[in-house]
């Protein structure tokens, strides 16, 4: 059978799981900002990802929701669009490097490891005010009464 006109891999799943895996995957890139998989599945999700993170460095209204659409959770888009976007604003393309790591022990598949290729800073986490804590109130004893005893 000949191959001419079809695109993408199939991976042995219908289409709708085959989105989902691709999905999942660019979730866990955003998330972990590099992710460990097999080569071709790398080979599908880089260009998928490289989509959103135009879509986030643009940052509008109608961008954003394409991202949180794109992605599988509100934070991964959060992050994407908010903390990694910004970071990768001097490059127009190629955000994202795919090197192959090493085989899979149990069936000898071909891994790699895709992670971006500007080192990301990662957001300033704000300090809270040290608040002294004083010691809680004693609670007033309960009155006790006591109780005579008659005979």
């Amino acid at each position: 059978m000949h191959r001419h006109g079809y695109k993408g891999r199939k991976f042995g799943r219908e289409r709708d799981q085959r989105r989902a895996l691709i999905k999942g995957l660019a979730t866990s890139l955003v998330t972990y900002e590099s992710i460990e998989t097999t080569v071709e599945k790398a080979k599908e999700v880089v260009p998928y990802v490289e989509v959103l993170i135009t879509k986030a460095k643009r940052g509008d209204l109608h961008n954003r929701r394409q991202v949180i659409a794109g992605l599988s959770t509100l934070e991964a888009a959060y992050k994407l669009v908010d903390e990694i976007a910004p970071q990768l604003s001097g490059r127009t393309s190629g955000h994202l490097r795919i090197k192959r790591t090493r085989a899979r022990v149990g069936d000898n598949a071909q891994l790699a490891r895709i992670s971006f290729v500007d080192e990301l800073k990662s957001a300033p986490v704000a300090e809270e005010p040290k608040v002294e804590k004083k010691a809680p109130a004693k609670k007033p004893a309960a009155k006790q009464t006591a109780k005579k005893e008659t005979k």
